[in-house]
């Protein structure tokens, strides 16, 4: 049997690591239908379905992720020795690929990533967006950025931005009909506008002071899926709204929101870039942290 080549096994690993073979094609600079062409011909020649395909998603069967576990070192070996020439140049090259909140990408894009790319022209960032809490070993990504609470132990861990915090708010118009919140057992007579989870759960409004903590799963007319849409309602007056403290902040200095209960929201450590701390690290994944950690600094002596 021919023996596959490295640019099969790439493709293996890139439409395993999107899990969608468009995806997996941008990055490779493939058209879709060439992707799935190299794909089917390895499965072809070892015999075995390497994922399993429907009209919506793509997935690793058991073979597949089997053989994938024994190729991702390889490639990552290979990857490590084409990197090692990157230290002979006066500026890193190659793809950044970066695991993300919705949240913490919209914090990070424009201060950090942004200026990353204006600093390293020859550098091409990969930015994914999801909701649950990625694996970057296993899927691919050379970083991840989250918050530090949520960091495996093992993992070398960054600051970028300020501490966190969470916020009640809502419009003016809406206290002129309705008394503010003293207590969060006050929420329970107040409209408020909840956000879904993408897995269908609703999030719940947590609160704590001098050790005391709360979770409470409020009442309200109005229920959303999208944080842009939780924030014009609570714009609108259709009633509280409980949200990141960073996404209103406009809001909240120019008088549009009011923050309640502050006292029963304290901060918490913020959003850090993490990588392995037993792998190498890639020219690009250095000059990146060396930005953030500058940002940091210049933005914390603001």
């Amino acid at each position: 049997m021919k023996r596959p080549g490295l640019f099969e096994l790439q493709a293996i690993s890139a439409v395993a690591s999107h899990r969608s073979f468009r995806a997996a094609s941008a990055e490779l600079g493939l058209s879709p239908s060439a992707l799935s062409h190299a794909v089917a011909a390895l499965e072809k020649r070892l015999g075995v379905r390497l994922f399993q395909r429907t009209t919506r998603s793509v997935s690793l069967t058991e073979a597949g992720d089997r053989f994938l576990s024994r190729v991702r070192p390889a490639l990552a070996e290979l990857s490590a020795a084409m990197e090692s020439v990157n230290a002979f140049r006066d500026t890193p090259t190659g793809t950044l690929r970066i695991t993300t909140s919705e949240g913490a990408a919209r914090q990070v894009f424009t201060p950090i990533v942004l200026e990353f790319m204006k600093r390293y022209p020859d550098m091409k960032v990969e930015l994914v967006v999801e909701s649950r809490f990625v694996d970057i070993v296993k899927e691919g990504f050379d970083a991840g950025i989250r918050l530090l609470e949520a960091v495996p132990q093992e993992m070398v861990a960054v600051p970028c931005g300020p501490r966190q915090r969470s916020a009640v708010v809502g419009s003016p118009r809406y206290f002129k009909a309705n008394r503010r919140p003293m207590v969060p057992a006050d929420l329970r007579a107040h409209r408020c506008i909840r956000l879904r989870k993408r897995n269908g759960g609703l999030y719940a409004w947590e609160f704590e002071r001098r050790g005391e903590e709360l979770a409470i799963e409020v009442d309200g007319p109005l229920t959303l899926d999208t944080l842009s849409l939780v924030i014009e309602a609570a714009l609108n007056g259709a009633g509280l709204a409980y949200l990141n403290e960073w996404d209103v902040r406009a809001y909240l200095a120019s008088g549009k929101l009011v923050s309640v209960l502050e006292d029963w929201l304290p901060a918490w450590p913020g959003l850090c870039v993490f990588y392995p701390s037993q792998r190498h690290v890639p020219a690009g994944l250095r000059a990146f942290v060396e930005v953030v950690k500058e940002v940091t600094k210049r933005d914390a002596s603001r």
